[in-house]
């Protein structure tokens, strides 16, 4: 057995005070703020439009099956934009995310490693 486990204890409880003080933080708050500004309406959004889609897939068959070019209708399209708007809120939340999450998570992991380095 190793003789340090008091200290190991003691540091793993000042490591867990340390965390909960962050959490309690107005630093933090702010964070989970701004985070969920973004991906609740988001969220909300892309699923009114998948709940569209849906439907109008099941209750609007005759504007569904409208051709548009060829054999593409509008369908199809809806069907293919899903996955445009899949990947535009994926590109969108990355950009959101590096210029507003980011550099506030930074700051406080930056933070929180400081006051763990200088105990």
């Amino acid at each position: 057995m190793t003789t340090d486990a008091p200290d190991s204890a003691a540091s793993d409880a000042a490591s867990a005070e340390r965390y909960l003080a962050m959490q309690n933080s107005e630093e933090f708050a702010g964070l989970r703020k701004t985070l969920r500004g973004f991906i609740f309406p988001m969220t909300v959004a892309f699923f009114l439009w998948y709940a569209l889609y849906v439907l109008l897939s099941a209750y609007a068959r005759g504007f569904m099956s409208v051709k548009l070019i060829g054999n593409i209708n509008v369908a199809l399209l809806f069907g293919l934009l899903q996955f445009v708007t899949t990947f535009l809120i994926a590109w969108f939340y990355s950009r959101f995310a590096a210029r507003k999450v980011d550099p506030i998570a930074d700051q406080i992991a930056a933070r929180l490693t400081d006051e763990g380095g200088s105990k």
